[in-house]
């Protein structure tokens, strides 16, 4: 829009691409030569082992007074401008909304030509069927966007007494069960296999054979550090069907890929965002991989499901979900550090989005509510008790590892959870933002990260339960005396 291509494009963008081993082509009057365009789609159709690609020079607005510059691109361009187009391409410059009968004709043969192709294809697919029906079978189900049966099974399930271990190596355990189950799922990582611990162990990554590293039979995508192009080719893959693709990096570096992961949503496709190191718990790293307002923008995003388990029974309910949400995608934000698995937490109420994990203290009603998501779970548990043990408060932790299921709960089912009446905080090692919507006080970080061990970075921004208990005992506190206002739980 701005000029000419040249402005932007110094390069000689085929000579790029032969480099990555195209197959490039050519066409240098894209105006006129129509029979050099044809020739050129021809030869691309019979290139069988590279991808093409064709650089077609035109001119922008080809004929109008206005040709070759940006203000054809979005304003009308005029009776007088759009009669010398007609003219130019031999239409009479007085006819509007006309369709030459011989265009009729041309399309009703390629209709015909269609139909004649598709009788041909179903009668191949009725062949098939009779000589192979259990592919057959499997076929139709991937088309139809229909599951295995009984697939939900394979995912493991866990109790208090189990080893603690990081959401990321949990969901390793999750897709891998799934991938045995399900053989459509096909995914990656940006180049941090070893990191978001996607890929199972009997994987064979998707490449060609000549090189020994896959085969084309294989189902993990080796997407290397291009973020927008993993998610772009995800969106692909989910438009086409018949796959469930994967993308995975570091849930900060999502925000590389925003352009083409919104589309996800837009477009309501099932991509399935695998992503690690999701708060300053991964540590060391820094603020350069710490997310904060990552989650924020994600949830914000319409269409999304935002998952942050905390433990094990959640990661298999965000697969669950994620799974069974054909029209919209899914992200998983996990941990790097290990987390123990948490008694009253269920699949089956995490599928809700938000419930009720523990009470402690054995007042009839909380003095305190306290919500929390992934790996401050457990912070909140161990933050009630201690508020119950010294304190002799009653306190009510729930967890709420996917605000966007949450939301869409009957009203009387989220009124019981967030208990009305009751004074409430969040925890969450992420940006506030968004929060005040369920609770009346949230904690948080609305700051930067910052390198370090990461207990000591959770001791430095006030996310221990000593230190939230300070701030709980503050919110008890002052609604001692002021009413306790009811939130807005009418979303």
């Amino acid at each position: 829009i701005d000029g000419s291509t040249k402005l932007g494009f110094t390069e000689d963008v085929l000579k790029r691409y032969e480099a990555y081993g195209w197959h490039t082509l050519e066409v240098a009057d894209g105006d006129n030569d129509l029979a050099g365009l044809t020739r050129a789609i021809a030869e691309a159709k019979a290139e069988k082992t590279r991808p093409s690609i064709i650089k077609v020079t035109t001119t922008i607005g080809y004929g109008a007074a206005k040709a070759g510059t940006a203000g054809v691109h979005g304003a009308p361009l005029g009776a007088e401008s759009l009669a010398a187009v007609k003219q130019l391409f031999g239409f009479n410059p007085e006819n509007k909304f006309v369709v030459a009968e011989d265009v009729y004709k041309y399309y009703g043969e390629r209709a015909a030509l269609g139909a004649q192709k598709e009788r041909e294809w179903n009668e191949l697919v009725s062949r098939y069927a009779q000589k192979y029906p259990e592919l057959h079978a499997d076929l139709q189900r991937r088309l139809k966007g229909e599951l295995p049966a009984g697939w939900e099974q394979a995912l493991p399930r866990y109790s208090p007494s189990d080893k603690a271990l990081a959401t990321r190596k949990l969901s390793e355990a999750a897709l891998s069960a799934l991938a045995a189950q399900i053989p459509e799922i096909i995914g990656g990582s940006a180049d941090l296999t070893g990191s978001n611990l996607t890929r199972w162990k009997d994987a064979v990554d998707f490449q060609p054979e000549p090189t020994g590293l896959g085969t084309y039979a294989g189902r993990y995508l080796r997407f290397g550090v291009r973020e927008h192009g993993m998610a772009a080719i995800c969106n692909g893959m989910a438009a086409y069907g018949a796959v469930v693709p994967f993308a995975s990096t570091f849930l900060n570096f999502i925000s590389y890929a925003a352009g083409a992961s919104r589309l996800s949503a837009l477009s309501k496709l099932r991509v399935i965002y695998i992503m690690t190191h999701d708060s300053i718990g991964l540590g060391e790293d820094g603020p350069t991989h710490q997310p904060i307002e990552t989650m924020a923008m994600l949830r914000a995003t319409p269409n999304y499901l935002n998952f942050r388990p905390a433990d094990g029974n959640e990661v298999s309910a965000a697969y669950i979900s994620a799974l069974q949400h054909t029209d919209r995608p899914s992200v998983l934000s996990l941990t790097r550090q290990n987390l123990p698995q948490l008694e009253g937490s269920s699949v089956e109420k995490a599928l809700k989005g938000g419930y009720e994990l523990q009470t402690h203290g054995s007042g009839s009603k909380p003095d305190l509510l306290i919500a929390a998501t992934g790996s401050e779970t457990s912070i909140a548990a161990d933050t009630a008790k201690l508020l119950a043990d010294k304190h002799g408060l009653t306190v009510k932790v729930v967890s709420m590892p996917c605000l966007e299921l949450f939301n869409a709960q009957p009203d009387e089912y989220r009124h019981s959870v967030l208990t009305p009446g009751v004074p409430s905080i969040s925890v969450e090692a992420l940006s506030t933002f968004g929060w005040q919507k369920y609770v009346h006080c949230p904690i948080g970080i609305d700051t930067f990260g910052a390198s370090g061990p990461y207990k000591e970075l959770y001791e430095q921004y006030g996310l221990t339960p000593e230190k939230i208990s300070q701030k709980a005992l503050k919110v008890i506190e002052y609604y001692k005396d002021v009413p306790v206002p009811m939130l807005s739980l009418q979303f």
